[in-house]
């Protein structure tokens, strides 16, 4: 129905924080330092496409509609009420998932880049 809409918002917000951040290295001539704002791009991709993907398959079978409420369960306030239950577990728990995933991509990725740089410095 709807559970596609909280990851999109987390994607809207992270991506809001990605550019505030670049525009910040930019403006001060350093270097993003933080493994997950460095990363954030993954973040930003995985919602997105995940995001898209959901959406597509919504319109798809017919649960978004291009005329106003948009949203097929939104007509009344029964089916809202499914609507806001399944954004609250099916939306979130995707948009947690996709988190943590890319938490553990993201510090994985930090982890190999630091022992990467120590081998290279060890056989000098």
């Amino acid at each position: 129905m709807a559970c596609f809409i909280v990851p999109a918002t987390e994607a809207v917000v992270t991506t809001a924080v990605k550019a505030a951040a670049d525009k910040k290295s930019k403006k001060t001539s350093k270097e993003i330092t933080n493994p997950f704002v460095k990363r954030m791009d993954w973040l930003n991709n995985m919602l997105w496409g995940g995001s898209a993907l959901l959406a597509f398959e919504h319109v798809w079978h017919g649960e978004v509609t291009p005329w106003f409420p948009f949203l097929t369960n939104a007509a009344n306030a029964a089916d809202r009420a499914e609507m806001f239950r399944e954004m609250a577990t099916s939306g979130v728990g995707m948009a947690v998932l996709v988190t943590a995933v890319w938490a553990v991509m993201a510090a994985a990725a930090n982890y190999l880049e630091k022992s990467a740089v120590l081998k290279g410095e060890n056989s000098k």
